[in-house]
């Protein structure tokens, strides 16, 4: 889940293999301190991992937008440190955890060391599953790769691909009308500052002017077309509230902008019979 401060001005285009190469590096370089900040939040440290859609703590345990899990075999595309894939063995089903992040992937070996079932994790990225046709029940993805690839219309081919006929997929990432406001959890962050059929990528260089970190932009409409070009169909999105009484603040994500609009979109999707 993200927690870039992005600045009114967008930078310009990327692509795939640039997009590919700084977001490995800065999830490798920042995996200890993401994970001393909000791996408690997300259950990386907890017994069987848990599985948070979003930083508005909806998890699946109370929502069950994945269904029956029980024996079916599971691909969690970006896991991170695979609290979700974790979660997922505990509760009967077959994950993989694929990540673009060897930091990333290393914080979920320790973290698994303790639990009952293993889940097998692969260094991948997202355009490119290294998997065989309808390999997989169902697909998911929690803040996971779906921003921080420059081919997010392949990512839903190659889930489409991967997936047998009646599979599900469900994806969350940040809601599309947030790119329009600067990422301020206070009431800086509630005037608009970008346009939001702007979808140019947000991206942060070093000081030699090579790009270190990339998100990509695509509007309500872009990410319904990309589903249906790929052939799935969109069931639902899920627009979560904030919860009552929920004080925690990630990044971006507060009470105050959680009262005035959403802050995640989870699209829940499946492959036709």
């Amino acid at each position: 889940m993200d927690e870039h401060v992005r600045p009114p001005a967008v930078l310009g285009p990327v692509d795939s293999s640039t997009s590919d190469r700084a977001n490995r590096g800065w999830w490798d370089g920042d995996a200890d301190a993401y994970h001393d900040e909000h791996g408690r939040f997300l259950g990386v440290e907890k017994p069987g991992g848990d599985f948070v859609w979003c930083p508005e703590n909806l998890r699946e345990e109370d929502i069950g937008l994945l269904g029956d899990i029980a024996g079916k075999t599971v691909l969690e595309i970006g896991c991170g440190s695979a609290p979700c894939s974790r979660w997922l063995a505990a509760h009967g089903a077959h994950p993989v955890g694929i990540d673009l992040s060897r930091g990333m992937l290393a914080h979920g070996l320790a973290s698994m060391a303790g639990d009952e079932r293993r889940v097998p994790l692969v260094q991948a990225t997202a355009e490119h599953l290294p998997f065989a046709d309808a390999s997989f029940d169902l697909a998911c993805s929690a803040f996971g790769a779906v921003p921080f690839v420059a081919d997010s219309a392949g990512v839903m081919a190659e889930v489409a691909r991967i997936l047998r006929p009646g599979g599900r997929w469900v994806f969350a990432v940040n809601h599309p009308m947030r790119w329009m406001f600067p990422d301020d959890p206070g009431r800086g962050g509630l005037t608009v500052a970008i346009p939001y059929f702007n979808r140019t990528p947000y991206s942060e260089r070093d000081a030699d002017g090579a790009i270190t970190y990339v998100e990509h932009h695509r509007t309500m409409g872009d990410r319904v077309r990309e589903i249906r070009a790929a052939g799935l169909i969109l069931d639902d999105v899920v627009e979560p509230e904030w919860p009552e009484g929920f004080e925690q603040e990630w990044g971006q994500w507060s009470p105050l902008r959680g009262a005035y609009f959403p802050g995640t979109a989870i699209f829940c999707c499946h492959k036709p019979v």
